[in-house]
């Protein structure tokens, strides 16, 4: 079956900040009691909260159960997460599957069950599903989605996460002259895939069961580049057969006035100083792939 899958930590799903204070500060056990004593008390909705119930909210649009699944990925063990799962019967979320790792590592699962994202707020866990070639993005604390419409927007920054990071070392190794010419000359070439693009595709799988004119999901490009390199942007997205609902090209302007404009449920972007600032405006999602996140 044709299935977009997201997998989801506890604590990007659910505020989780105290129960994390009292692991930090008093240890695993501590820990393992206040989550087992409060278990029927229902914790509050986190950061990706109000993103996960458009997406599972898609499946009545296109009555199809299961077209559009979100599966638990949980650093818990079974015990501490039960108060994790009375909180989704709670919140009346349909999330049925679930891996609980015990401190272990949540993304080894992503490909058995079908994954194309996983959303959390541990850097590392993002770090590894990354490394292992499967999209995923660091929850950033900061606005939920303001957004009251059912339309669920997307919005993507171009090099290191839709895209390869080719373009962006030039960037950074040789300038902004050089990176301008060397787009230029390969403007025809289109872009290597970066870690979003499979998740793209099959968001815009999903975009095609919708009439063009009523689909609840868009898609856009949120970018630094500017003209003459939009063009090997555009070629590159057309070779791929994926069509964006909006593309903005800012040439280096501030991003966040743009994603505010736009109304975006979640914003992925690779820089962390772009996402610090764009979490003061619609929920972000750092990818910290790329040359930009390279140690040393």
């Amino acid at each position: 079956m044709n299935r977009l899958v997201v997998a989801i930590s506890s604590s990007a799903l659910f505020d989780l900040k105290e129960s994390d204070q009292v692991y930090r500060e008093e240890g695993v056990a501590a820990y393992a009691r206040y989550q087992i004593e409060r278990e029927d008390e229902p914790l509050r909705p986190g950061d990706a909260f109000h993103l996960v119930q458009k997406l599972l909210s898609i499946n009545e649009m296109l009555n199809k159960p299961d077209r559009v699944e979100v599966i638990l990925l949980s650093r818990n063990t079974a015990d501490t997460g039960l108060r994790v799962f009375n909180s989704i019967e709670h919140h009346q979320l349909p999330i049925r599957r679930a891996a609980f790792t015990g401190g272990g590592e949540p993304y080894k699962y992503m490909r058995p069950f079908g994954c194309q994202l996983f959303l959390s707020t541990h850097q590392q866990d993002v770090v590894d599903a990354l490394n292992e070639g499967m999209a995923a993005a660091s929850i950033l604390s900061g606005v939920t989605s303001s957004s009251e419409s059912d339309e669920l927007r997307f919005a993507f920054d171009g090099d290191a996460v839709l895209f390869a990071d080719h373009a962006e070392r030039v960037y950074q190794e040789q300038g902004l002259e050089e990176f301008m010419a060397s787009e230029k000359r390969a403007a025809n070439e289109p872009l290597h895939g970066g870690p979003f693009k499979p998740f793209l595709a099959a968001l815009h799988s999903l975009q095609q069961e919708f009439d063009p004119e009523s689909c609840p999901i868009r898609t856009a490009l949120v970018t630094a580049r500017s003209a003459p390199a939009h063009e090997r942007v555009v070629r590159t997205l057309r070779s791929w057969g994926i069509r964006l609902n909006e593309s903005l090209f800012l040439g280096g302007m501030q991003k966040s006035e743009f994603l505010r404009a736009y109304q975006a449920d979640v914003f992925f972007d690779d820089q962390a100083e772009h996402c610090r600032l764009a979490s003061d405006v619609v929920p972000t999602g750092h990818v910290p792939s790329g040359v930009i996140n390279e140690e040393g």
